[in-house]
C-alpha cells in the first residue's frame, strides 16, 4: 500500500489532490462526507481529463458535489456517480483505501 497522507489532514466537507505515482499518469483526490474518507481516480469519465479546476479545487462552493472543471459535469461524493453533464449515468473510478496508523493508503498502483 502507498500512504498519500495523514488521514486527519482531510476535514470534513475538504478534498485534497495528489500527484501521480513515481512512472504513473493519473493522479488522485480524497474527499471526507459523513466522517468516511473516499478516494477517486482523478479523470473524468468523459475525456479523462483531470477533474480540478484549480490545484486541489474538485468541490462545488457549497461542498455538495465533485465537479469537473472542463465542462461541468457533477458527481455525488458518495458514490462518485455523475449526474449532470455529458458522462450522465458513469462513475468516477473509485480506489480501494485503507487506514494504517492514522495514514490514508492506497494500493501502488492506483493511477496507473
Amino acid at each position: 500500500m502507498r500512504a498519500l497522507c495523514p488521514v486527519a489532514e482531510i476535514g470534513e466537507g475538504e478534498a485534497r489532490g495528489f500527484a501521480p505515482p513515481p512512472g504513473g499518469l493519473i493522479g488522485l483526490f480524497a474527499l471526507r462526507h459523513g466522517g468516511e474518507v473516499r478516494v477517486y481516480v482523478n479523470a473524468c469519465p468523459h475525456l479523462g481529463v483531470s477533474l480540478d479546476w484549480a490545484a486541489g479545487r474538485f468541490l462545488d462552493e457549497a461542498g455538495g458535489m465533485i465537479v469537473c472543471a472542463t465542462h461541468g459535469a457533477r458527481f455525488r461524493l458518495d458514490d462518485g456517480l455523475c449526474v449532470s453533464g455529458p458522462c450522465r449515468g458513469e462513475r468516477l473510478e473509485s480506489v480501494l483505501t485503507q487506514i494504517n496508523d492514522g495514514m490514508l493508503c492506497v494500493p501502488e498502483d492506483a493511477g496507473q
